[in-house]
């Protein structure tokens, strides 16, 4: 589950970092970056640029949470060796 997890949180990480690298400070983004008018035609201005910024929440927010889920499934490591003290 764990091993899942953490695949999960890669594949999110690698997509966010990809939807972050799309947009465009100055507010080009998706309509700049993939073919210019023919992309502004499809998704139209203002719609490309709120399903890129919708898109980064959602794949920010997922991060967050595969991040405490993966954390809270494997959990503390068990103690081992010399530091376990055994009542007698």
């Amino acid at each position: 589950m764990a091993t899942f997890l953490t695949i999960l949180t890669a594949i999110d990480a690698i997509l966010l970092t990809i939807v972050v690298l799309i947009q465009n400070p100055k507010g080009g983004g998706v309509d700049t970056t993939f073919g210019g008018a023919g992309v502004n035609q499809v998704f139209g201005a203002a719609k490309s640029a709120d399903f890129i910024e919708k898109l980064t929440w959602y794949l920010a927010i997922a991060l967050f949470v595969l991040c405490i889920l993966t954390s809270l499934v494997v959990g503390a490591p068990a103690p081992s060796g010399p530091d376990i003290i055994m009542p007698e």
